[in-house]
C-alpha cells in the first residue's frame, strides 16, 4: 500500500514519536557500535540479459585435461562441500574440467590467514594443516574442499593453511568460477527462452513475463516407452521438449489400441492447457528416446510467478497503453510525497550548487567513519545550508576494485529524485579522494535507533517497511536493482521519514533482466545471489523479509 503525501508534522507512527527526545537536537554524536553489519562484494560484472545473451566482455575459460581418476577425486571433494554441493551438474563438470594443479613444498603457505583469497582448493595429494590465531585445528587429506567462499567474493582468509608434506593441489580462480555460472545459466536460459518464444499461448507477453516463466521451469528426465502423460487423467503441468522425442497416441472409436497421431521433438509443447485450468489430458505423451528431457511448470509455480491466464491476457491488453505512459509515469514520480514547491526548490539548489567550488564547503563536523573514508558534516560559506560530505578514497576504491561501483551509484544517485532516496548534489575529486555532496539527515542510521531500543513495535516496524516499499516501487520501475539493504543504510530525516542511502552496490538492470555481481550483506542475501545463479529485482523483496524480521526481532 502507498504512503499518503506527506504532512506538515511527523506522522503518528514515525521513528521520531518512538523516541522524540532523540531527535529534537542536532547530534552528531559518533555511537559506539556493538556490531554494525558490512556489506561485501566480488568484482563487479556488466553482463545482463533477458532473452538474448548481452555483454560488453565475455571472459573465456580454458580445461585443463585430466584423467578420470583425478575428476572423481575433484568431484568427491566437491560434492562433500556444505556449499558447493548444491551445484548444478553442468556447473560442476565444468569447474572439474577448468581447475589447474598446484604443487607446494613442505613447509610453504597454501593460504595466509588475514589475506585476500581469490582460489578455491581441492587437495588431490599430500597432508595440510590448519592454523587459526597460531593454534592448529586440524589437518586436511586427499579429498579435501577448502577455501570455497573466495570465488563468491573478496573475502579475507580466517585461517592459515599450511604444507606438512608436498602436497598437489587443483585450484580454481574467483573470475572462472563466476564465468562458468553466468555463461552457462546464460546459454541455458537463452535456449528456454527461444521455447517460450514459440509457444502460442505465451507468445505475446514482454520479454520481463517470459523471463519470470523461464524461472519457474524445471527439468524432468524420461527414458524411452515412460508415460508422460496418460489419456483421461487429470493434469496441471504444461511440458516443453528440450532434448529427444515423444510419441502422441490418442485412443480412437472402434479400436482396441490407441492409435499414434505424431511425433514431437526438440523445441515442441503439450499440455500448454493445464496453465488456464484443470485439463483432462486428451492423448498420450510416450517418450521415444532414451534420456529425454522436458522442461517442465505446473500451473501454482506459473500462477504465483507470473500470475493467472486471465491476469496475462489483463495483462496483454493495458500493456500497449503502459508502454506510452511510461515516460511520463516516471517523469512524474506519482510516488513521490514531494509538492510542486518542493520540488523547484530542488532544482534550484541544484543548479546552484552545480557551479559551487570545492573550497567554499565549510567542515562542522564529522559525522562518521569507515574503512572506505569518512562522512563530514559542511555548510556553504556565509550560509547556513547543510550537507553530508562522503569522503572516498581512492585507494580503497582500487583495492577493491570497487570502480564501477562508485560511477554505477553517481550515476544512479543523480538520476533518482525520490523523497525515499537520500539526494546527490554534485560530486568533486582530489589526488586522494571521491567526493559526494549529499542530502544529509541528521537523525542518523536507523540501525542505532534500532541497537538502542532493541527492536520496535509493529507500527513502526510497519512505517520503516513502507518507506522502503516506496524507495523500491520507485526504483524498480525505473529497473534499478538495490542489493544492499540493511537498517545501517537506511538514515533518519528530521520528521521522522525513512531514506534509503549508501548505493553502491545499486545497478541498472532493466526490466527482466539479471545480473551476476555476488554482493551484498551476508545476512541479508538472497540464495540465488550466493549461488551465483543470476539475480534480479527478487533479491531486494528476500532482502526486505529479512529487515522485517530484524525490525521486529533486534536480531
Amino acid at each position: 500500500m502507498l504512503l499518503p503525501r506527506r504532512p506538515r508534522r511527523p506522522p503518528r507512527f514515525s521513528v521520531i514519536n518512538q523516541a522524540p527526545s532523540r531527535f529534537h537536537r542536532v547530534a552528531v554524536e559518533v555511537h559506539r557500535r556493538l556490531r554494525a553489519k558490512e556489506g561485501v562484494s566480488a568484482e563487479p560484472t556488466s553482463e545482463n540479459f533477458c532473452g538474448g545473451f548481452r555483454a560488453a566482455h565475455t571472459p573465456t575459460v580454458k580445461s585443463v585435461r585430466k584423467d578420470s581418476q583425478t575428476k572423481k577425486l575433484i568431484n568427491g571433494a566437491i560434492m562433500n562441500n556444505d556449499f558447493l554441493n548444491k551445484l548444478e551438474p553442468q556447473h560442476l563438470r565444468e569447474m572439474v574440467d577448468c581447475m589447474y594443479e598446484k604443487v607446494y613444498t613442505e613447509g610453504q603457505l597454501v593460504i595466509q590467514e588475514g589475506e585476500p583469497g581469490n582460489y578455491l582448493y581441492v587437495l588431490a595429494d599430500g597432508l595440510l594443516e590448519v592454523f587459526q590465531n597460531g593454534k592448529l585445528l586440524g589437518e586436511m587429506r586427499p579429498g579435501s574442499a577448502f577455501g570455497e567462499l573466495a570465488i563468491l567474493y573478496n573475502c579475507k582468509r580466517t585461517a592459515t593453511v599450511k604444507a606438512v608434506s608436498q602436497s598437489k593441489i587443483w585450484a580454481l580462480d574467483r573470475q572462472t568460477f563466476q564465468t562458468i555460472m553466468m555463461q552457462t545459466t546464460q546459454a541455458r536460459h537463452n535456449e528456454y527462452f527461444s521455447f517460450l518464444c514459440s509457444v502460442s499461448l505465451l507468445r505475446g507477453l514482454p520479454e520481463e513475463k517470459l523471463a519470470k516463466v523461464v524461472d519457474c521451469l524445471e527439468v524432468d528426465y524420461f527414458e524411452k516407452g515412460e508415460y508422460i502423460i496418460r489419456e483421461g487423467e487429470e493434469g496441471n503441468t504444461f511440458f516443453i521438449i528440450a532434448k529427444g522425442e515423444v510419441i502422441v497416441t490418442q485412443s480412437t472409436e472402434g479400436l482396441a489400441e490407441p492409435q499414434e497421431i505424431k511425433t514431437l521433438g526438440v523445441g515442441d509443447y503439450f499440455g500448454e492447457k493445464a496453465l488456464i485450468s484443470e485439463d483432462v489430458r486428451s492423448a498420450n505423451i510416450i517418450c521415444n528416446e532414451n534420456d529425454t528431457h522436458c522442461l517442465v511448470v505446473d500451473r501454482d509455480n506459473f500462477n504465483q510467478m507470473v500470475g493467472t491466464y486471465e491476469e496475462l491476457q489483463s495483462y496483454l491488453k493495458e500493456y500497449v497503453d503502459e508502454l506510452s505512459r511510461s515516460d511520463e509515469r516516471r517523469n512524474a514520480l506519482p510516488h513521490s510525497p514531494i509538492d510542486s514547491a518542493e520540488a523547484q526548490e530542488l532544482k534550484r539548489l541544484r543548479e546552484k550548487i552545480s557551479l559551487l567550488p570545492f573550497k567554499d564547503l565549510e567542515v562542522i563536523a564529522t559525522l562518521g567513519m569507515g574503512g572506505f573514508g569518512r562522512v563530514e558534516l559542511v555548510k556553504l560559506k556565509d550560509e547556513d545550508t547543510t550537507f553530508a560530505l562522503k569522503c572516498i578514497k581512492k585507494k580503497h576504491i582500487v583495492d577493491t576494485r570497487q570502480q564501477e561501483h562508485i560511477y554505477s551509484e553517481k550515476n544512479i544517485l543523480q538520476q533518482t529524485n525520490s523523497a525515499f532516496i537520500i539526494r546527490l548534489f554534485r560530486t568533486y575529486r582530489d589526488d586522494k579522494f571521491v567526493y559526494m555532496l549529499l542530502e544529509v539527515c541528521l537523525g542518523g542510521e536507523l540501525w542505532t535507533v534500532l541497537r538502542d531500543m532493541s527492536y520496535f513495535e509493529e507500527p513502526t516496524a510497519r512505517f520503516c517497511t513502507g518507506c522502503v516499499l516506496e524507495a523500491f516501487d520507485y526504483l524498480h520501475t525505473l529497473g534499478i536493482i538495490y542489493r544492499d539493504l540493511k537498517p545501517e543504510n537506511l538514515l533518519l530525516d528530521a520528521e521522522g521519514y525513512v531514506k534509503m542511502a549508501d548505493f553502491g552496490f545499486a545497478k541498472k538492470i532493466g526490466l527482466g533482466k539479471k545480473t551476476w555481481t555476488f554482493c551484498g550483506t551476508p545476512e541479508y542475501v538472497a540464495p540465488e545471489v550466493i549461488m551465483n545463479k543470476g539475480h534480479d529485482f527478487g533479491a531486494d523483496c528476500w532482502s526486505l523479509g529479512i529487515l522485517i524480521f530484524e525490525l521486529l526481532t533486534g536480531k
